[in-house]
């Protein structure tokens, strides 16, 4: 029989693989009696860990969730992955940092040698995009308290901070009405977090940067869900960033001829469509916010240009040029 300790590891690595154990499965699993099956439970009780006793012809354990965080038992891969998540956490835009630096250190102070070598190794730095501006930091409370509302399906009342608050007059200083909405999704886009809701006041679909959100309590009362444009709350988000109703489409989409080969001009695509039409020829299909933003995209290649369409497309290069012909011949 092996030893106690490497027993009760055992047994509570079991219990966190599956929800229910009948209790002869776990004696045949660890190759011990019943008897010892419950004393080994009572052990691991007296730990902290909150296992429950269920009745029935397969009577057995589960691992229930308690009102403390116990020891927690992690395989290599595991623990590995926890590890290289908390190095990243830097850029999720939730508030965690210094939580997440925390956490790493407590994990690897538990660690086996072998394990703590491999971390050591794995030195990860984290590096945003960067941006116009620093993404805002969203406290993680207002993060749990709008995931609890999707997930309890309870409308949300909330204050909501706009880009750029009007300036107040003598007759204007009443607060605005909070904000109600039925949560759907809550969801991280591009370093920032939104939360997608239907809007009860304006009876339209809404995404609102989590981070000028203010919630009040108490939420409710609760709602039967809509359905989401398209059903898909990825291409619903991607559609209203591109401006669009929740199509997966850009609102302005051209077509070009480039004097460069489809290898060179695909690098630099990310969801344009390229297609080969010679060794330094190829056709470019893409979309944007506006056709001046499209033919912007478009010039940043060094090559020479043929619009196939549409015809907004080519005002816009023509619009463009003259706005860089002024340009040159300004004043210097």
């Amino acid at each position: 029989m092996p030893k106690t300790s490497a027993r009760l590891l055992s047994l509570l690595s079991l219990l966190q693989a599956r929800r229910d154990w009948p209790g002869a499965l776990l004696a045949e699993r660890l190759d011990i009696s019943p008897r010892t099956v419950r004393r080994d439970v009572d052990r691991l009780r007296e730990l902290g860990y909150p296992i429950v006793a269920f009745k029935g012809p397969d009577g057995g354990y589960r691992l229930d969730a308690g009102a403390e965080l116990p020891p927690l038992l992690f395989d290599d891969e595991q623990a590995v992955a926890l590890a290289v998540a908390l190095q990243i956490a830097t850029t999720s835009g939730a508030g965690i940092e210094e939580s997440a630096v925390r956490a790493l250190n407590t994990v690897r102070q538990v660690m086996p040698a072998r394990l703590r070598r491999r971390i050591d190794t794995l030195q990860v730095t984290a590096v945003d995009r960067p941006a116009i501006r620093p993404n805002p930091q969203v406290d993680s409370g207002v993060l749990l308290t709008l995931s609890a509302a999707v997930h309890a399906r309870e409308v949300l009342r909330f204050d909501y901070t706009p880009a750029s608050p009007p300036e107040a007059s003598d007759d204007d200083r009443a607060e605005p009405p909070p904000r109600r909405a039925q949560p759907h999704h809550l969801v991280t886009w591009g370093g920032r977090w939104y939360l997608v809701a239907w809007d009860l006041d304006r009876e339209d679909w809404r995404v609102f940067r989590a981070d000028r959100i203010t919630p009040r309590t108490p939420t409710g009362p609760r709602f039967t869900p809509r359905e989401l444009p398209g059903g898909n709350v990825a291409a619903f988000v991607v559609g209203r960033f591109r401006g669009s109703d929740g199509s997966d489409d850009w609102p302005c989409r051209g077509e070009v001829i480039l004097g460069l080969s489809a290898a060179a001009v695909s690098r630099y695509t990310h969801d344009g469509v390229v297609e080969e039409l010679g060794p330094d020829r190829c056709r470019l299909v893409l979309g944007s916010w506006s056709w001046p933003g499209l033919a912007a995209a478009i010039g940043r290649f060094d090559a020479d240009i043929e619009v196939v369409g549409p015809a907004e497309l080519k005002d816009a290069f023509a619009h463009l040029a003259r706005r860089y012909a002024d340009a040159a011949n300004g004043d210097r």
